[in-house]
């Protein structure tokens, strides 16, 4: 397939892409949110539904909370195929124009964050091939540098680039083979049946788990919309996402799950990926399994190191998108160098928690208060329908806060010592029906006058 040199150049900016360089079909989506589900932090988290439950209790979590969260990925991508903006900009229909501003700094954080751990997990990965299987000196801060410059290479290349030339004629076939063969070796080499008869500790509820699942693909909401904004149609945008992320989905979090209660591998939250290559390099050519995840795994920092240039033109339209990815590069190499993650990790899926409320004003605003429809030319209009009062919608940013809250009250800060009034029922799904809910009231009761001019 021919790649235009348009599509190919990163300089999109956030303004609608027109409809000439929509250049996504199904496939290519399908393709693109494939890969991006192909990633051994996937897998970590597969590992910690068990043995709280048993397997078989385990795979019907799994199930549920895959279809429940990449429908709802499907329907934010769907929003951002008919309007053709970035997800950003679409959130400036609800929140206002500057009201956008505040969640574009949590994902710019946010994104930088995800950006530096992909590149300090594939680091460590290669650092372990290189050392076990061809007996090299350990030489970590060389592959960090190594694959900050290869994020950023993808990311200069602009997303129709990436996805045409190197995912779909490449990499999807070199992850698709390695996770055959990896499931394959579990299959064959463990006794699944016994596994699948043996009960759980009991130490992690259901709903839990569920929620678990269902938080994966909604963390992708913040960026979901810079890359279905592509796409050819509506339908092309919510199936190829949400059936390209939920078969590796599923797929990640079973073979996590095998891992530990087929192959006896431990999780350990201080440092979750170094059990997992281990537990892979026992299987039989499980070495070479892991060089083909490790290609796979390159999408995941390029797409958020991608999508953070993305929320910086929301905030300055003006900004070169080549200088911002430059800039981003350097942030993430000294990030990957010298910022310790363990604890960071918490900080960052606290900040993902804030966008799980926004998914759920953002689906009520866009299909119930205003019927399928945004106008995407105004969502640059100083003054104009989405301006509301000073650039502000104050009632959905009410909405946001509550649903926020929702989830904390729900969840917690485990990580800071504070219990949730049920964590047991998991906090992503209800704080998002806390926000849809309540902005399906709100947003019909503000005046037609804030609303519409």
């Amino acid at each position: 397939m021919t790649v235009f040199a348009a599509d190919a150049a990163p300089e999109t900016g956030v303004a609608p892409v027109p409809p000439s360089r929509r250049a996504l079909g199904l496939w290519e989506t399908f393709v693109l949110w494939a890969d991006l589900g192909v990633s051994f932090l996937v897998m970590v988290v597969g590992m910690f539904l068990v043995p709280g439950l048993g397997l078989a209790e385990a795979i019907v979590a799994i199930v549920v909370g895959a279809l429940i969260g990449n429908t709802l990925l499907g329907l934010a991508a769907a929003i951002g195929a008919d309007t053709g903006v970035p997800t950003m900009v679409l959130l400036r229909a609800a929140l206002g124009i500057r009201g956008s501003y505040l969640p574009t700094a949590l994902n710019i954080l946010q994104l930088l964050g995800w950006a530096s751990l992909e590149v300090i997990v594939m680091a460590q990965a290669a650092d372990a091939l290189a050392t076990r299987f061809l007996g090299l000196p350990s030489a970590y801060p060389l592959w960090v540098v190594v694959f900050t410059a290869i994020t950023l290479a993808m990311a200069l290349s602009g997303p129709i680039a990436v996805i045409k030339k190197y995912l779909a004629r490449f990499a999807i076939w070199a992850v698709l083979g390695s996770i055959v063969w990896i499931t394959f070796a579990l299959l064959t080499s463990f006794d699944v049946g016994a596994a699948l008869r043996r009960p759980g500790t009991g130490a992690m509820s259901f709903w839990l788990a569920v929620d678990l699942v269902v938080a994966l693909p909604i963390s992708w909401f913040p960026l979901v919309a810079d890359y279905s904004r592509f796409a050819r149609s509506r339908s092309a945008a919510f199936w190829g996402t949400g059936l390209g992320y939920f078969v590796p989905h599923v797929w990640f979090y079973l073979l996590g799950a095998l891992l530990v209660v087929s192959a006896g591998v431990v999780g350990d939250p201080s440092a979750p990926i170094t059990p997992l290559l281990a537990g892979i390099a026992g299987l039989t050519a499980g070495w070479l399994a892991l060089l083909l995840l490790l290609i796979g795994e390159t999408d995941e920092a390029f797409a958020n190191l991608y999508s953070t240039a993305v929320s910086v033109q929301n905030l300055m339209p003006r900004a070169s998108q080549r200088t911002i990815l430059l800039a981003g590069g350097v942030l993430v190499l000294l990030i990957a160098l010298f910022v310790p993650l363990v604890q960071y990790e918490s900080f960052l899926l606290l900040i993902g928690a804030a966008f799980i409320p926004l998914l759920g004003l953002l689906t009520a605003d866009y299909f119930v208060v205003r019927g399928g429809q945004y106008h995407a030319t105004a969502l640059f209009l100083k003054r104009g329908p989405y301006w509301y009062r000073g650039g502000i919608n104050w009632a959905a940013i009410g909405v946001w806060l509550a649903g926020a809250c929702g989830y904390l009250l729900i969840a917690g800060l485990p990580a800071a010592g504070v219990t949730g009034l049920a964590p047991w029922l998991g906090a992503s799904l209800p704080s998002f029906l806390i926000a849809f809910g309540l902005y399906a009231i709100v947003g019909r009761l503000t005046p037609v006058k804030e609303r519409t001019t």
